[in-house]
């Protein structure tokens, strides 16, 4: 980090070429409250990020941050989403329901409260930035906090009833554990402000230290919200993760978005502009999107696309292969791959919905790769996502297997990419419940929840991994989708209907 912090352009995470541990990324870091001109000068690249953003007249950021912005913006008639009398486009926007319900919701998570806390003292160790100070005291509440934190989130585990493996439980109950951990959050809140104002001559420690409160602070609203559940037409939930399932964290997000962004998004007076190629399911006004986030007011508009796609591309469906939850399926589906890449010579996106299910594939597709001289990325492994895509992008003899987030927003025009895959058709998982509460909500207004919430989904999905493959007009190349279902199963015209209008083969 070091070598890389002398020569990087821009100071982000994602300039690096390499993967960092998340640990020793947190301890370089920006921080709000301690990275400041003060301290740090123009030189620092997060204050030179500042700057080039106050200056701007465009500021581009992603999804997650912009509503994650937006959910902390004053409400006044001279606010905007972010910045005071301002408007926004949102490009991609067919990905806005789900991340704008993460963001507008809350969550607390028993790793990243005990990094925080590490991070100012480590009682094994005896290091932290809290050190220097030398309050014993301090050092204590600190202390009780970690004790508190790992004794609350093991009678958590226990009293919400986390079976087996299982990695998701729906919380149904305020106060569905004992709440042993707001008063310890509170001492040491009150701990941490007593010393900050015992620093009238070190600047720099006081911002630290009101930086550590205000994220004790946060820690500790969001466990009162959790605790006694009072958000009308939110969902609860515990997860675990990491392993063994020790890491556990408690969320919560709003069933249905569409009511807050119709008034926080398309109010009057605030502009919108809502893009991507993928917003309609085959339905010619975008009813179902529009409805999903509020914007059934809203001027619509469709506009053709530039392509020809009769002419540049092929879409094969395997109607002969095993049905996804079929044992046989994951047998045959590497050979399935193999043939496809063969006849493309590789150059080919495989999109799979399922990490598991990826990994096993790319086992034993590896040495087919080898043999015909083509190197194999698959996501997750050695390479960040943005270096493996560049990597594939410049190599056009390369295999890439994708999860998630390589069926939209990334761009391959030309050679490289000649081949799109897709193993599965990508419905949500409907246990999550998340998904599960929008089940219920679509049922008790008398509505069938997977015509009307989880094929549209799966379409969109389904678009966005389509739309990989021509990128220019003078793009060509194929998409075979290995999921039998979308010629035997009667929504599978659906499917066909919202795809472009390519050569279509079944084999």
């Amino acid at each position: 980090i070091q070598d890389w912090a002398l020569r990087t352009q821009d100071g982000t995470l994602s300039d690096m070429a390499f993967r960092p541990s998340s640990k020793v990324w947190a301890m370089v870091c920006s921080e709000p409250h301690a990275c400041s001109m003060r301290h740090c000068g123009p030189s620092c690249p997060y204050q030179a990020a500042r700057k080039r953003v106050l200056e701007a007249k465009v500021v581009v950021l992603n999804h997650t941050l912009f509503f994650g912005l937006m959910a902390q913006a004053e409400d006044s008639e001279e606010a905007g989403f972010v910045f005071p009398g301002d408007f926004v486009i949102l490009d991609e926007a067919h990905m806005i329901e789900n991340i704008a319900a993460r963001q507008l919701g809350v969550q607390l998570s028993e790793p990243h409260l005990s990094y925080e806390l590490l991070r100012m003292y480590n009682p094994r160790t005896h290091k932290g930035l809290l050190k220097p100070l030398n309050n014993p005291s301090l050092f204590q509440r600190v202390q009780d906090v970690m004790d508190a934190s790992g004794l609350f989130f093991q009678n958590a585990r226990d009293d919400l009833g986390f079976a087996g493996s299982g990695k998701i439980v729906r919380i149904l109950q305020p106060e569905w554990s004992q709440d042993i951990l707001s008063q310890p959050l509170m001492e040491l809140i009150g701990e941490l402000k007593t010393e900050r104002e015992k620093q009238e001559e070190n600047a720099a420690v006081k911002d630290e230290l009101a930086d550590m409160a205000a994220r004790m602070e946060e820690a500790q609203a969001s466990l009162k919200v959790l605790m006694d559940m009072t958000e009308e037409g939110h969902v609860y939930w515990a997860e675990r993760s990491g392993p063994d399932g020790r890491n556990m964290s408690v969320c919560s997000a709003p069933v249905e978005v569409g009511d807050i962004l119709r008034e926080r998004l398309f109010s009057a007076g605030r502009s919108a502009i809502l893009t991507s190629a993928t917003l309609g399911t085959g339905d010619a006004d975008m009813s179902y999107f529009a409805g999903r986030v509020g914007a059934e007011s809203v001027r619509k508009l469709q506009i053709g696309s530039p392509f020809n796609y009769r002419e540049q591309m092929r879409l094969i469906v395997a109607r002969s292969m095993p049905e996804p939850d079929q044992p046989e399926y994951a047998k045959v589906l590497p050979e399935w791959i193999k043939r496809y890449l063969a006849e493309s010579r590789g150059r080919a996106f495989v999109l799979f919905t399922s990490y598991r299910l990826m990994v096993q594939a790319a086992e034993k597709v590896r040495p087919f790769c080898e043999e015909q001289g083509w190197t194999l990325y698959v996501q997750g492994q050695d390479m960040q996502r943005h270096a493996m895509l560049e990597a594939f992008r410049k190599d056009v003899d390369s295999v890439l297997f994708g999860t998630d987030s390589f069926w939209t927003g990334v761009d391959v025009p030309g050679e490289s990419l000649s081949n799109v895959i897709v193993t599965r058709l990508p419905f949500e998982v409907p246990d999550h419940p998340l998904v599960e509460s929008r089940f219920e909500s679509i049922r008790e207004r008398g509505g069938n929840p997977f015509y009307e919430y989880s094929v549209p989904v799966a379409i969109l999905k389904l678009r966005q991994g389509v739309g990989r493959l021509i990128r220019t007009k003078s793009d060509s190349g194929m998409v075979v989708i290995l999921d039998p279902r979308v010629a035997t199963k009667r929504y599978g015209m659906r499917f066909l209907k919202s795809l472009p209008e390519a050569r279509l083969e079944f084999v």
